[in-house]
């Protein structure tokens, strides 16, 4: 079952400085039942203004919102339901606990708001503190707990109602890295618990790739790419995606007789298959970890630098006239300035069409 439909959803901003400036572009989107979908891209790009139209706190400029079969936006025949009435569940980048209230009074506060009996209430707000470890915190109050016991309230207050879609919008980036890799865990026991579907927003590929059944990649209001998250890294649709969804290398090449030399050193090929129908100039995309750096076989060059890492060791390497990221194991040690060969194993071709749109998602970050 369809359990999230948007169509051609479109959404514009007027602003003093720039304008009418479209925030979400044409968003058409199916997520399935039960599934963990993120959206991801850098800042300004439109995901979080598009999970705010799911929740109904943004109306649309154009196009059509549907929650389990129902109609809850739709522009052109004035329809718009409104955020308590979608049965959705919440929760935000700032943790949004009241202070003023304790641990069960800040779960419970949703199912307080439906008017249930106190029986009930007591019944669901327990099943929810448990799900998110908080039983024994009934009576504490925000202020005595961690950062990441304060996420757990906010989780279990969108969870206590039991809602058919939890919409996570940045719900980790305030936690220190350790609470946020054991937050992924527990979100997605819960939704193993609870069956919800999850729209989780972030632009932290880590967490996306962590969580997602599926997800998509947006920039500047346009969606990009939809796939899993293995798909997506290890065959992305283009240069912004490549460079988004981890450490890339872009290496100008030039194609001559069915090989591939880099720019500034026609003397020696790069050892890779050259697709077919490349142009005569090209990009060479590869992540730093799928080189192989040796003392035998495959490009010729030298260790420029060194840098010793925790989990890794970082060289950088010349091939041509452009400077290469390459990561290793500790075992596989080199020193500056020894020389050294390089194997790709796994790349990309991209067209070099030397654009550039930095400034312009830099402006659109003010949305």
């Amino acid at each position: 079952m369809k359990q999230i439909v948007l169509k051609n959803v479109t959404k514009k901003f007027t602003t003093k400085t720039l304008g009418s400036i479209t925030a979400v572009n044409n968003f058409s989107l199916e997520i399935e039942e039960g599934e963990c979908f993120s959206f991801l891209g850098p800042s300004g790009c439109g995901k979080t203004t598009t999970l705010r139209m799911v929740a109904g706190f943004e109306d649309l400029t154009e196009g059509e919102i549907h929650l389990g079969g129902k109609a809850v936006s739709v522009k052109d025949k004035n329809i718009y339901v409104p955020p308590e009435e979608r049965g959705l569940g919440m929760v935000f980048q700032a943790f949004a606990v009241w202070p003023h209230m304790n641990v069960f009074d800040n779960v419970a506060f949703p199912l307080k708001v439906q008017k249930m009996n106190k029986s009930d209430i007591k019944r669901l707000t327990q099943i929810a503190l448990k799900h998110t470890n908080l039983n024994g915190l009934e009576s504490v109050y925000p202020s005595d707990l961690s950062g990441g016991e304060q996420q757990r309230i906010a989780l279990a207050r969108a969870i206590v109602t039991s809602p058919k879609v939890l919409l996570l919008d940045e719900p980790l980036s305030n936690l220190d890295p350790k609470l946020r890799e054991s937050m992924r865990f527990e979100i997605k026991e819960l939704q193993k618990k609870y069956n919800f579907t999850i729209i989780f927003v972030t632009h932290d590929q880590s967490e996306a790739m962590a969580l997602s059944d599926r997800m998509l990649v947006m920039d500047m209001g346009n969606i990009i790419q939809i796939d899993t998250p293995r798909n997506m890294y290890n065959k992305p649709i283009n240069k912004f995606v490549h460079k988004f969804l981890g450490q890339s290398n872009f290496i100008r090449v030039v194609i001559k007789d069915g090989k591939a030399y880099p720019k500034g050193d026609l003397s020696q090929e790069i050892p890779c298959d050259v697709d077919e129908g490349a142009k005569p100039e090209m990009l060479l995309a590869v992540r730093p970890n799928a080189i192989n750096i040796n003392h035998t076989r495959g490009y010729r060059t030298k260790i420029e630098k060194r840098i010793i890492l925790t989990d890794n060791v970082e060289y950088f390497v010349k091939v041509g006239d452009q400077m290469l990221e390459v990561e290793t194991p500790h075992r596989n040690e080199f020193k500056e300035g020894e020389p050294c060969c390089l194997e790709f194993i796994h790349s990309l071709w991209y067209e070099d069409d030397g654009i550039d749109l930095d400034a312009e998602r830099n402006k659109r970050q003010i949305i």
